[in-house]
């Protein structure tokens, strides 16, 4: 589930960014696009397991489907 554009599907990239204040931003885009979406739910506190963890968290919800949103 994204902000910008609702729910997208197929093959994804998705980012995951440190932003300042201890907070993180994720995005994603349909692999080989230009345009980024704010995955809903971004920004987030950055988790005491870090950045990768997040990452690693955000994949396996995007992969599990049905509007993923960001990881709380």
């Amino acid at each position: 589930m994204t902000d910008d554009v609702g729910v997208i599907t197929g093959d994804l990239t998705v980012a995951t960014s440190a932003l300042p204040g201890g907070k993180a931003r994720v995005d994603v885009q349909y692999t080989g696009a230009e345009e980024w979406y704010t995955l809903t739910g971004s920004p987030v506190p950055v988790p005491e397991g870090g950045l990768a963890d997040l990452h690693g968290r955000v994949l396996a919800r995007v992969r599990e489907g049905g509007a993923a949103e960001v990881p709380r």
